[in-house]
């Protein structure tokens, strides 16, 4: 008796359970098998495809709830279940008929029915995100689905995405950041994956992209890194951007919230701004002025205000924008930003008025905002910077002054000379290399300037120059010191030096460890061979067999020096001085 009580007891309390299981479950075991039948519909196979996609929304939504051990106890959500079962069983009646073509009422009949299915299941959907919304019902926040491996099939990949789609859809913040962090996790693993979202789902770029608009960080800094992860393949760059994405990028960069979601967003911009046809976009949307003032905000991280200087770059190999820029103020911005303690930022500033002054007009703005004092000091060797920051600086003198008298005399006056020397003297192999094109630029420039470097003492530097290991090091100071042997008071001082001449004359045989380019040290030997001392070290050096071998193959510049040193005056002055 007390048994069959006991069993009858045991019986009693399992049974409700069996049953709320079953209510919970059925729904779910309907629609795998409902997604499954329409596959094979006949009739009307995209309006089946747009439901397809609602019912994979509803699953996911569903399968959250059910995966909550408390979730059969509500009775709002057992309530929508019952609803759903209805709607289920109605579904797969439509789609026995679209599959046989058995439209009993007709055909037209059964597109209404079809289009009310949507609507129904549309609904019965959004009551299920607003119950998550409300706290009605408590989600899962795991992701049921396990990650396909690698190297799994293209359709275990969109079932997997599909799935982390559906979570995205119910409008519950902690499953969206769950759901985008499973989300960015594939796109990084496998390109497989953007592909499959941007060109393979109707709905995949467009509804990170309306993500964007949530004010919900987590969310926001999710959807911002997964567009910015596609984004970083080119040939997924037209579906961002066919979804909106620039605007709504933009307005994260315009907002003050999270950082981070503004530096993914400036990333994914930086890479869709790669292709130059979208720089319109960008420019149309106000992302000009929004990224000049992110490099002019004091609040701005280092890393957002590098990414906004690499978009404006971009945008300013469109004519038109970069003078919208200097209009916006880009250049006062720029040259500020060229003074930051953040070496990072002063580069890329530097680099982005280095583009400006390709354009004459503009090139004068930016003189005239005194920068060249800013540029000058980063070459300093006793100021912190590396010597990325100095090449930079470099390029960005040569771009600015050397075109222009009125630039140069700016410079001039600034102590450049006297840091690049420092620069020849000290620098680290890179950065030397970078101030001796500097040097041999300057030198083509004018007779003052070769006058004035000769003055500060550069020609003792270009000689040891000679002797450096690099070949274009040699070449580049061979070049330089042949422009300066044409001022005549820089030959006098070079002669004063006895080393001077005794090196450029060791370097004219063709067995030297460390050749140079002959045509330079020829030019420079016939320059100094109007001093009756240089000739007579030449002919005494024992040069001159190498000298007449140059001249026999037509060496201008060596028949030249030949001649001078075999014409019969200079015979009898030799003459008379080793006879005496």
């Amino acid at each position: 008796m007390d048994s069959e009580m006991s069993e009858e007891s045991e019986g009693c309390g399992h049974n409700p359970p069996q049953s709320e299981e079953i209510s919970l479950g059925r729904p779910s075991e309907l629609i795998a098998a409902l997604i499954s039948s329409t596959y094979c519909v006949k009739s009307f196979p995209l309006k089946w495809q747009l439901i397809r996609g609602k019912l994979e929304q509803l699953h996911s939504g569903l399968l959250a709830a059910a995966d909550r051990d408390d979730s059969t106890n509500n009775s709002e959500l057992m309530e929508l279940l019952e609803s759903v079962t209805s709607t289920l069983k109605e579904a797969q009646v439509l789609a026995n008929k679209s599959s046989d073509e058995s439209y009993g009422g007709g055909k037209l009949l059964l597109k209404s029915d079809l289009e009310i299915l949507s609507s129904k299941i549309e609904v019965q959907f959004t009551i299920l995100s607003d119950m998550y919304v409300s706290g009605a019902v408590a989600h899962s926040l795991a992701i049921i689905l396990s990650k396909p491996e690698v190297g799994a099939s293209r359709e275990d990949m969109k079932i997997y995405l599909r799935d982390l789609i559906s979570r995205l859809k119910i409008r519950d913040s902690q499953m969206r950041i769950r759901a985008l962090c499973a989300l960015n996790d594939v796109l990084h693993e496998d390109e497989k994956y953007a592909r499959i979202m941007a060109v393979e789902m109707s709905d995949g770029v467009g509804l990170l992209v309306k993500l964007l608009e949530q004010g919900e960080t987590g969310v926001q800094e999710g959807a911002a890194e997964g567009i910015s992860v596609i984004a970083g393949f080119e040939s997924y760059r037209g579906a961002l951007v066919m979804a909106g994405v620039i605007a709504q990028l933009i307005r994260v960069l315009e907002t003050t919230g999270s950082q981070l979601a503004r530096a993914r967003a400036a990333q994914a911009l930086k890479k869709l701004t790669e292709n130059s046809e979208n720089a319109w976009s960008v420019s149309a949307q106000g992302g000009v002025s929004t990224l000049l003032k992110i490099c002019s905000d004091a609040h701005s991280s280092g890393e957002l205000i590098r990414s906004a200087c690499d978009i404006l770059k971009s945008l300013s190999s469109v004519d038109e924008i970069k003078r919208f820029m200097v209009e916006e103020g880009a250049v006062s911005v720029f040259v500020k930003l060229s003074r930051s303690k953040e070496e990072s930022s002063k580069i890329k500033a530097i680099e982005f008025l280095t583009i400006l002054a390709s354009d004459d007009d503009m090139k004068h703005e930016v003189v005239n905002q005194e920068v060249v004092g800013s540029l000058v000091q980063v070459l300093d060797p006793s100021s912190p910077q590396t010597s990325k920051a100095r090449q930079v600086a470099l390029r960005a003198i040569e771009s600015l002054c050397f075109s222009s008298p009125s630039s140069m005399n700016q410079l001039l006056s600034s102590g450049f000379l006297d840091r690049v020397l420092l620069l020849l003297r000290n620098g680290e192999i890179c950065i030397q290399e970078s101030a001796l094109n500097a040097v041999s630029r300057l030198c083509g420039l004018s007779e003052t300037s070769k006058k004035v470097m000769g003055d500060a003492g550069f020609m003792p530097e270009l000689v040891k120059l000679l002797e450096a290991k690099s070949f274009q090091v040699r070449e580049v100071a061979a070049e330089a010191l042949c422009g300066m042997m044409s001022i005549q008071r820089n030959r006098r001082r070079f002669i004063q030096e006895d080393q001077n001449v005794n090196r450029i004359l060791q370097l004219l045989n063709p067995e030297e460890e460390k050749p140079v380019a002959k045509k330079f040290l020829l030019s420079a030997v016939l320059s100094l061979t109007d001093n009756d001392g240089v000739r007579r070290k030449i002919i005494a050096s024992g040069c001159m067999k190498y000298l007449q071998k140059l001249a026999e193959t037509d060496v201008t510049d060596a028949k030249k020096i030949v001649k001078k040193l075999s014409s019969n005056r200079f015979r009898s002055i030799l003459t008379r001085i080793w006879s005496s």
